[in-house]
């Protein structure tokens, strides 16, 4: 991943071209969406990432319509949740996400958890909408390697993305490997760690070393993993610091010293017991 710009992208394994860096919005409210997005789209994000869990579609849909951007500029993700998953059911969530969104197609449908009994069959619906030419890319969200092997066992389209919890105390290595053999793109969320970064000795030392901020150092050093990375905020000033990484980078040494704070400490909940 050659890291250039805010407009820089990876391509998936299909040929689609990803925005490597976007904008979070799980927990933004419906009422502070459109001023965040809209902060993110002016400066010059153009990837958004929800989910129906966070119930904002409406507030995002709503952000998009109303911005002078072309729909076909910004990169749309969202996930169909876990009371959907189901053939009939994930068909029924995705066409209610579209309603909501205020769009025809979508850019990234992920599968938010491996929903044991259901996820395969939730599966099957985005190949079918994914060949139907209504999503541009289809993934998963925290799925281990068991998960992954399970389902490329079925799958006619192995998955492009596998979005997880990634941040300086989960790395996943053997994850990442599996990922990166089988040309499926790796994305973070809580790369901040909630904020938990910020009590990390080693960033205070990193950040007074490149005249960074400590979410500066941490996105950084995700990009350079070549992790596609989504952190959250709804304050303008954040949203425009977290994009201003592009002037400097991180050494080899540096980011080894990072490598070295992995712990396997999670954030939110494992996988294997959601």
């Amino acid at each position: 991943m050659k890291i250039n710009n805010l407009k820089g992208t990876v391509e998936l394994s299909n040929g689609v071209q990803m925005p490597y860096l976007g904008l979070g919005v799980f927990q933004t409210p419906n009422d502070q969406i459109e001023e965040a997005v809209h902060a993110a789209l002016d400066y010059g994000y153009r990837h958004i990432d929800t989910a129906a869990f966070y119930r904002n579609e409406d507030g995002l849909g709503k952000a998009i319509h109303s911005h002078s951007l072309p729909r076909k500029k910004i990169f749309i993700t969202t996930k169909v949740w876990n009371s959907d998953q189901g053939y009939d059911s994930t068909i029924d969530a995705f066409n209610a996400s579209l309603e909501k969104l205020r769009t025809d197609y979508l850019d990234l449908y992920l599968v938010h958890w491996p929903v044991k009994g259901k996820y395969q069959e939730t599966w099957k619906a985005l190949e079918d909408l994914y060949e139907e030419g209504r999503i541009r890319a289809i993934g998963v969200s925290n799925f281990m390697q068991h998960h992954l092997e399970d389902l490329m066992e079925s799958a006619k389209v192995p998955p492009m993305i596998n979005q997880v919890e990634f941040h300086p105390h989960l790395r996943q290595q053997d994850l990442v490997d599996f990922c990166k053999k089988n040309k499926i793109q790796y994305e973070a969320w809580s790369p901040l760690m909630q904020g938990k970064v910020f009590e990390i000795d080693l960033f205070r030392e990193l950040s007074e070393k490149y005249k960074k901020s400590i979410a500066q150092i941490v996105i950084r050093w995700d990009l350079q993993k070549g992790v596609v990375t989504i952190p959250k905020s709804v304050h303008k000033e954040r949203i425009e610091a977290n994009a201003n990484i592009f002037d400097f980078e991180i050494s080899d040494e540096d980011m080894a010293r990072i490598d070295q704070l992995d712990c396997d400490g999670r954030i939110g909940p494992h996988p294997n017991d959601f």
